[in-house]
């Protein structure tokens, strides 16, 4: 399916704030890049600045966000029960490292040049990182194994949500996965960690 030439201007504008910084990009840069002629104004029949095109596409990805996440959580909750749980868990911690490296791009705008922009902040934070942590308590709760588990399901999400978004992120900012731990291994630790929060059995009397 051909792109509209909005959505043109919204995927290239971020392709280059992303390379070059939201400051180093103009909008003439932003037209070429998306096909229409440089300097010639027709970004401004889509978008009223520049900063308009910024604030669009994070809003965007926040609302894919929401419902990629939805169809996740509704595609994990389809996988019964009969499953193993440490297959379950692999699943969950994957599909998160997917969507954290989908999101690369917005990623390196947020670090370079978001802090001028706390109101898009605030969308990164409610649209896109809060949905995933709530995903998380949402699908542990729902399993049959924690069910019983007296847990505070917020802190675990904390740092088991925070766990993958830093491993992507590491490798977005530094080069490298975080100790040198290849994804395979993360993702075996992420699964052991949460197997451990299963309720201990009862002592036999």
């Amino acid at each position: 399916m051909s792109r509209s030439t909005r959505e043109r201007i919204i995927d290239e504008a971020l392709r280059l704030f992303a390379e070059r910084g939201y400051s180093a990009t103009s909008v003439a840069e932003i037209e070429a890049a998306s096909g229409l002629s440089p300097g010639a104004g027709g970004l401004y029949r889509h978008f009223k600045s520049k900063y308009e095109v910024l604030a669009a596409a994070i809003n965007e990805h926040a609302a894919r966000t929401r419902t990629q996440v939805a169809g996740s959580l509704a595609e994990l909750n389809a996988m019964e029960s009969s499953v193993a749980l440490e297959e379950r868990l692999s699943h969950v911690c994957r599909a998160g490292l997917a969507k954290v490296r989908e999101e690369s791009e917005l990623t390196r705008v947020f670090f370079r040049d978001l802090s001028q922009f706390p109101e898009l902040v605030a969308v990164v934070r409610q649209g896109l990182l809060q949905p995933m942590f709530d995903a998380i308590i949402t699908w542990f709760q729902d399993q049959p194994e924690y069910r019983d588990a007296e847990i505070d399901w917020t802190g675990i999400a904390a740092v088991l949500g925070g766990s993958v978004v830093h491993y992507r992120l590491f490798q977005e900012t530094v080069g490298e996965m975080p100790g040198y731990a290849e994804k395979d291994q993360f993702v075996a630790a992420w699964v052991r960690l949460a197997v451990g929060l299963l309720p201990s059995p009862a002592p036999v009397r």
